[in-house]
C-alpha cells in the first residue's frame, strides 16, 4: 500500500533497481546448488526461469524439505508465478507487492514478459532512502497509526502551520500488526521541535526521526535504523 503526497524529480523504477549479482535457477539445477547460492546471496528466495520466462520463486524451506542436495528443483511447484513488475514500474509498486505477499525479492519482466532480474527490497529500501536524501534539506519523520486514523491532508494542514512543507511520503503495513501503517514523510525543514508538538497535541505517534547530519557515519547509522523499522 502506497500513497505518494508529492514526487521527485528523478522517478526511480524497476529497470534502476535491477541486483545483477542474484542469478535466476533452472528447474534442472540440483538443490545443492540453490542452497549454495542462497547462503552465497544471504538470500531466502530465488527466482527459477526457463527459456527466459519466468516460472516463479523457491524459498529455502522449500528445498530443505527435499531433504536430498543431489535431487533437481523441477518437483518442487514455485510459487508467485503471476508477482512481477515491468521494467518501467516505480519503485513503491516494488515495496507494495513485497509487502502484499511477504517476499523479499521480486521479479522483473520486459514488455514481452521475458525475465530480466530480480530486485530485492532492501535494495529497494536503500533507493527509498537515497531518494529522500537527495532532496533539499530536510528531515524524515515515520509515524504509526492505525489505518482508520489515517489523513494525509489532516498531517499535512498540522505541518504546514509550522511553515514546512511535504516533500514526499510512503505509507506501508505494519509487519507485526496489520491494523497499523507506517507513514514515512520527507520535510523541508530540519528543526522538529514545534512539528513534534504539534502532531503529539492531536496524537499521532512518531516512532523515528532523521535529521540531517553532514556526518557520514551518523547518517548510515541512522538509514540502518530506517530499515530496521521496516522489519528488513
Amino acid at each position: 500500500m502506497t500513497d505518494t503526497y508529492n514526487t521527485t524529480t528523478s522517478i526511480m523504477v524497476a529497470a534502476d533497481l535491477i541486483n545483477e549479482m542474484i542469478p535466476p535457477l533452472k528447474s534442472q539445477d540440483s538443490v545443492k546448488k540453490a542452497l549454495n547460492w542462497m547462503d552465497a546471496f544471504r538470500i531466502t528466495q530465488l527466482p527459477i526461469v526457463e527459456n527466459n520466462v519466468y516460472k516463479g520463486i523457491i524459498t529455502e524451506d522449500m528445498l530443505y524439505e527435499i531433504n536430498n542436495p543431489d535431487a533437481t528443483i523441477d518437483a518442487i511447484e514455485p510459487l508467485y508465478e503471476d508477482v512481477f513488475v515491468g521494467e518501467d514500474q516505480h519503485f513503491y509498486d516494488v515495496m507494495r507487492l513485497a509487502t502484499d505477499h511477504n517476499l523479499r525479492i521480486i521479479a522483473v519482466v520486459d514488455l514481452s514478459n521475458i525475465f530480466v532480474g530480480v530486485i530485492t527490497v532492501r535494495d529497494t529500501l536503500a533507493a527509498f532512502a537515497r531518494t529522500f536524501a537527495n532532496q533539499s534539506a530536510g528531515a524524515i519523520l515515520v509515524m504509526s497509526m492505525n489505518y482508520r486514523d489515517y489523513s494525509l491532508a489532516h498531517i499535512s494542514r498540522l505541518i504546514e502551520e509550522n511553515n514546512t512543507k511535504i516533500l514526499s511520503s510512503y505509507v506501508d503495513t505494519d509487519p507485526y500488526d496489520s491494523n497499523l501503517i507506517k507513514l514515512t514523510l520527507k520535510l523541508d525543514k530540519t528543526e522538529l521541535t514545534p512539528i513534534l508538538a504539534t502532531l503529539e497535541r492531536f496524537e499521532y505517534r512518531v516512532i523515528a526521526k532523521f535529521q540531517e547530519n553532514p556526518d557520514a557515519d551518523i547518517q548510515k547509522e541512522r538509514l540502518d535504523m530506517f530499515f530496521r523499522y521496516f522489519d528488513i
